[in-house]
């Protein structure tokens, strides 16, 4: 069982978060994930640091494994993709797994490409997907498609190839990925959406691979202190994936976020001062098929979740 530490970019400067997950691994939490954002969602957030370099810095502060989510073929091109990993994984053996998605215009847009539907960007993805896996098996790649890559070959390999975890939303992409990813990593819902969605990506030949599941939370002292803590820091995010996707500016997201109440939030967010439904919510999502978990606090009392957490919840579990 892994239960992680999320170092959350868009909310926080690096060097806390640095801070942080050193702390995190000193009150009990086997792991951290980084999020990866050129903007963040809110101006309210504020920050937007460079995740691939912070990454190795806390590989190096921290004996934790490690893994951050992107999107490749937009502002990253997949080979610069599979060289990163695989330096990281090459200088923290059995440390290190990569997840892709197919990423939100926020961050990717700034290149000036067009952002095209969802079918296409879930058919670059899987070329990338399958570029970067070429690529560390030292391979010699030219591949012209959606992407294109002229005669690359990485010579810095890992002797582990890290995994290439699939993030998936819907029920839909979660089935596609079972058949191509070396893993699912999805958000936090109700149990039998969760397990509808572990289905899906059984039914489409992920049976047997890892789950992970990124839970989004916010605990303080008393509950209406929690819902003002993630209506501050996360009413922008409150709409469904596919509008969250095609939206471009912290600005346009804020706007969208305007009319939100702190009462909304309950219903993307597991909010509660009662570290007993914590715990209770950890324990269904085990229950649903999910080893590695990550906690991500949205409140910006990290200390205080993580110190709490560390003595009243992580020993329930780990």
């Amino acid at each position: 069982m892994e239960i992680s530490y999320h170092a959350s970019h868009e909310q926080f400067a690096p060097s806390a978060l640095l801070r942080w997950v050193q702390k995190a691994e000193k009150a009990g939490f086997n792991g951290f994930f980084s999020s990866d954002h050129f903007h963040p969602w809110s101006e309210a957030q504020g920050q937007a640091g460079f995740s691939w370099a912070w990454m190795g810095a806390a590989l190096q502060a921290t004996s934790l494994p490690g893994a951050m989510i992107c999107c490749p073929g937009y502002r990253y091109h997949p080979a610069v993709v599979a060289q990163a990993a695989a330096t990281l994984s090459e200088m923290y053996e059995g440390r290190y797994w990569l997840a892709i998605g197919s990423g939100e215009a926020l961050n990717e847009k700034i290149t000036g490409q067009p952002w095209p539907l969802k079918d296409i960007r879930n058919a670059r993805l899987k070329e990338c997907a399958d570029i970067i896996r070429a690529l560390w098996a030292g391979d010699t790649v030219t591949h012209r498609g959606l992407v294109t890559v002229e005669e690359a070959k990485l010579y810095t390999l890992p002797r582990q190839t890290p995994l290439l975890i699939g993030a998936a939303i819907t029920e839909a992409t979660a089935e596609w990925m079972g058949s191509w990813a070396d893993g699912l990593i999805t958000v936090s819902k109700p149990p039998e959406e969760l397990r509808k969605m572990v289905e899906a990506f059984h039914r489409g030949g992920g049976a047997g691979k890892p789950l992970y599941l990124k839970s989004g939370l916010s605990y303080a002292p008393t509950k209406q202190e929690a819902r003002l803590n993630a209506h501050q820091q996360w009413r922008s995010v409150a709409f469904q994936n596919n509008v969250l996707a095609e939206l471009r500016t912290p600005a346009e997201f804020d706007a969208i976020g305007k009319h939100v109440r702190p009462e909304d939030m309950d219903d993307m967010i597991r909010i509660s001062d009662s570290l007993e439904q914590h715990r209770e919510w950890i324990q269904n999502d085990i229950d649903a098929g999910f080893t590695k978990i990550v906690l991500h606090n949205i409140g910006r009392n990290q200390e205080e979740f993580i110190d709490v957490f560390g003595e009243k919840v992580l020993p329930a579990f780990l």
